[in-house]
C-alpha cells in the first residue's frame, strides 16, 4: 500500500506536464518509512515543488500517513505538521520542548518559537 504514493506522484507529474520529473520511493518498510524522492532532469524547478506540496502531505494524510517519520518534520514544513499530528499531540510535544528547554536555547525556532 505504501508505494502508492510513489505511482500517484509519478501519474501527477504525467497529468501536470511535468515529463522531465522523476518519482522514487526508498528506504526501509519493516518500520513504515517510506522516502519520496523527486527529481527533475533540469535541476531545482520551483513550479514542480510548488505542484507537489501540500499536495504530497495532504496524500499522506488521506492514508493516515505521517509526514514527519523518524526525523522529524524539519524545519522547512512545520505548518504542515497539523495534517499527521492532532492539536492534542503538537500541545504535547510543546509542552514537553518547554520542560526539556525552559529558556529556548536548544534548536531555537526549529520548530516550536
Amino acid at each position: 500500500k505504501m508505494y502508492e504514493l510513489v505511482e500517484a506522484t509519478r501519474k501527477r507529474l504525467d497529468e501536470q506536464g511535468f515529463s522531465n520529473a522523476r518519482a522514487a520511493g526508498y528506504g526501509h518498510l519493516g518500520d513504515a518509512n517510506l522516502h519520496l524522492n523527486v527529481t527533475s532532469l533540469t535541476g531545482r524547478d520551483d513550479e514542480l515543488l510548488k505542484m507537489l506540496e501540500p499536495w504530497v502531505f495532504e496524500w499522506v494524510a488521506s492514508v493516515k500517513g505521517s509526514i514527519s517519520a523518524e526525523h522529524g518534520v524539519g524545519q522547512c514544513k512545520p505548518e504542515y505538521l497539523h495534517l499527521s499530528k492532532s492539536d492534542s499531540a503538537i500541545g504535547m510535544m510543546k509542552q514537553l520542548k518547554a520542560l526539556f528547554d525552559p529558556k529556548g536555547i536548544l534548536n531555537p525556532y526549529k520548530l516550536f518559537p
